[in-house]
């Protein structure tokens, strides 16, 4: 039977125990392209975030246990691996080297590519006449600044052990794809200022390929710019060996494109632009939002986002077709083809109520599809084993912000436990934690997460806010961020705290909001207390590794990142006054609410020295502040151990600072 008791004060057996440390993450899908095979690369936090490649069907473990399947191209990584016909081709990060080993049991891996730690490879593809040759990005360090990474592609002849130059000239690369007759390759590159999803382009080129017994190699001619200019385009893919297909913002939302190589011409494949994003922000190489999945390369199963999660569409290539397919799973990423002749694709696929595996989607000549889960607990993120009933079911909410009705968005989920029917004090509201997402260029998605289900089973209601500058809700709301980050998103979090609390939705207490946020959404969680329309909002708050200083943040970020931050506060590198205005550190002083700092000692984007300026200036005022140091850890908390003491001390710390407990006060 069913209880009541006070908001924020329920007992839960979702414990920080249970879902720090032991679980696993799956980061990509791969599928051999020869035998159909479907790989995936597993994240353990138990073994110091080690990366494997595993068989999806068998859990196998295709690499020793020394190997680590990771890449920093781009510093994010991501695309470290790929297997065709039965052989495996990946990134190990511990020497940066590339490998080559046979997914046969028992066998042995050999390096392809010279030693050189300060060379990084990833987003490989084979030749497909002559397989032993690879593309590839590589990415030197020999002169590790940002302005002196070069960034390239190459060509690793795999038998003869060698790497040969291919294309230079942009500050960036990604996703090299050769034509299904070998006689193609395209490429996405841009350049500095840009970040990819700001404006990138495609090339195409004719490949003339040079075979000999001691080495083969290829060369390049007639290269074209495919593309729309003045846009992003990215997430390349053939569909054929005639038509290239690709995703494009020009018309304000993320839709499908196409290039005919016969008739040298590009296009939209929708009639009429559809105001949906049919793709993200290419933060990670491998996170591909389509499949094609038909011999003839004239259907694919594209992703798009609508109302914070996501649906599938079925598209005709050819006519622009779309219907929408039925789907549970609400979180879709790393979309490859499988069989094009029996129409099977896979993914990563996230629903509401149930954790990421690996999904097998298979789709005929009728707008149904089929999904199921490869067999294997290899195939499972694994983590903790719950059951359903105690997950709380999210709402994607769009706010209507006045004077002009501007919309914004976020994702509402009200405290939920089967022990309990509700609260215990007639007309409570519950306590809410507010969470910053990260990036900032980045989405908070609907997909189930144990950590906030830690929250919602304790009688908190917890808020995502997709403030502006988050992706999938189209160009112009991303564009909201520009020049205004430490502005828009403190504001938007602020305006949605305020409006939830408020009629006509009345979800939450306006007295009892705590927000949070990690690295960039540390920033805002800090601006929000110090800089901001209305410091008085929250009732508490967490910085985890939050930045704090723009201008050292700058000054440290690697390539990838290094003009990033001008389009999103402004200034030059000559100019630095619009980071000084937007630096939390320059502040403090302002800071009046209760604050908890979780910083690893370690940390090289954060370094501890400026959360403890932070620390001391509130607790010189006598202001409340705690502060806690993990050692060994760095930019992101990997540890098992302080996950969970960084989750029940964060629990701890709202439930004295809200007066959850009886006699406990801040």
């Amino acid at each position: 039977m069913s209880e009541r008791a006070p908001y924020g004060t329920w007992k839960s057996p979702i414990t920080a125990e249970r879902i720090t440390g032991s679980s696993t993450s799956t980061d990509d899908v791969i599928v051999d392209a020869i035998t159909s095979v479907i790989y995936h690369l597993e994240g353990r936090p138990a073994e110091k975030g080690r990366c494997v490649l595993i068989e999806s069907e068998t859990g196998r473990e295709i690499v020793g246990k020394d190997v680590n399947v990771r890449t920093g191209v781009h510093e994010y990584g991501s695309a470290s691996a790929i297997v065709h016909d039965g052989i495996a081709y990946y990134s190990n990060i511990i020497d940066n080297r590339v490998y080559k080993v046979s997914v046969k049991e028992g066998s042995q891996a050999e390096p392809i590519t010279p030693e050189n730690k300060a060379f990084r490879y990833a987003c490989f593809n084979n030749h497909p006449v002559d397989p032993r040759l690879l593309v590839s990005i590589l990415e030197d360090h020999s002169n590790d600044t940002p302005s002196t990474v070069i960034n390239t592609l190459v060509i690793i002849d795999t038998k003869a052990k060698t790497v040969t130059p291919l294309v230079s000239g942009a500050d960036f690369y990604a996703l090299p794809k050769f034509s299904p007759d070998g006689t193609k390759l395209a490429w996405q590159h841009w350049n500095h200022p840009n970040m990819p999803w700001d404006n990138s382009q495609i090339s195409i080129a004719d490949v003339t390929l040079i075979e000999s017994d001691k080495k083969s190699t290829l060369t390049l001619s007639n290269i074209t710019t495919v593309a729309k200019e003045g846009c992003s385009n990215g997430f390349l893919a053939w569909a054929n060996k005639k038509t290239l297909v690709w995703v494009c913002d020009v018309s304000g939302f993320i839709n499908p494109w196409k290039y005919d190589v016969s008739a040298k011409k590009a296009g939209p494949i929708f009639s009429s632009p559809v105001k949906e994003d049919f793709g993200g922000a290419m933060w990670l190489l491998c996170f591909f939002p389509y499949a094609i999945v038909d011999e003839t390369g004239k259907v694919g199963v594209f992703k798009a986002y609508r109302d914070g999660r996501i649906v599938l569409y079925r598209v005709d290539i050819e006519t622009g077709d779309r219907r929408q397919i039925e789907s549970p799973y609400v979180v879709v990423e790393s979309m490859r083809s499988v069989s094009k002749s029996t129409g099977k694709f896979t993914f990563l696929g996230t629903q509401v109520d149930q954790s990421e595996k690996v999904i097998v989607g298979s789709i005929g000549a009728t707008d149904t599809a089929s999904f199921a889960t490869t067999t294997a607990s290899g195939a499972v993120s694994k983590g903790p084993d719950f059951d359903s009933s105690l997950v709380t079911i999210p709402r994607g909410i769009s706010l209507k912000v006045p004077p002009k009705d501007d919309l914004l968005h976020v994702i509402y989920y009200p405290p939920h436990n089967p022990l309990y029917a509700g609260t215990s004090i007639d007309g409570e509201k519950p306590p809410c934690v507010v969470n910053v997402h990260g990036g900032p260029t980045g989405m908070a998605q609907q997909g189930l997460s144990w950590k906030i289900q830690y929250w919602t089973t304790r009688g908190f209601a917890w808020l995502d806010v997709n403030y502006g500058g988050s992706f999938g809700y189209g160009k112009q709301y991303m564009n909201r961020l520009w020049h205004g980050w430490g502005v828009v998103d403190v504001e938007d979090c602020i305006t949605a705290s305020q409006l939830l609390a408020k009629h006509p939705h009345s979800l939450i207490d306006p007295k009892r909001i705590v927000i949070r946020g990690s690295s960039s959404g540390g920033l805002t969680v800090l601006g929000a207390l110090s800089n901001s329309s209305n410091t008085e909002v929250y009732a508490a708050a967490t910085s985890l590794y939050g930045v704090t200083d723009l201008v050292g943040l700058v000054k440290d970020t690697h390539k990838f990142e290094s003009q990033y931050m001008f389009s999103l506060v402004g200034g030059s590198p000559e100019d630095m006054k619009p980071f000084e205005k937007r630096s939390p550190i320059n502040y403090v002083d302002k800071i009046n609410r209760p604050l908890l700092i979780l910083q690893g000692d370690i940390d090289r984007v954060v370094p501890k020295e400026q959360a403890e300026v932070v620390y001391e200036s509130i607790k010189k005022r006598g202001g409340v502040v705690e502060y806690k140091l993990y050692p060994g850890e760095g930019h992101g908390f990997r540890m098992k151990e302080t996950q969970c003491d960084a989750l029940e001390r964060e629990l701890d710390f709202y439930e004295r600072a809200l007066g959850l407990r009886e006699g406990v006060k801040l």
